[in-house]
């Protein structure tokens, strides 16, 4: 399983995919780094995942991309 981020201009995109499945477990998206990062581990634990991969993708693990991971392991996710 791994936490996959996304970021546009106005949005950040997050969601939870299991590999082996090719399937999406959880998806968030949102202006606010904070509240996407919370409420994705919400629907991840609510699916039953709790351990995952953070994949910041092209990004550097600064800014909203920390935000919403520092959100996520608040939330409940053990990265």
């Amino acid at each position: 399983m791994r936490l996959s981020v996304f970021r546009s201009n106005k949005y950040i995109y997050a969601q939870v995919v299991d590999d082996a499945k090719r399937a999406t477990v959880a998806a968030a998206y949102g202006k606010k780094a904070a509240e996407v990062g919370k409420l994705v581990a919400e629907r991840a634990i609510k699916a039953g995942v709790k351990k995952i991969a953070f994949d910041r993708g092209r990004y550097r693990y600064h800014g909203l991309i920390k935000t919403l991971a520092e959100a996520a392991r608040e939330g409940g996710l053990a990265f």
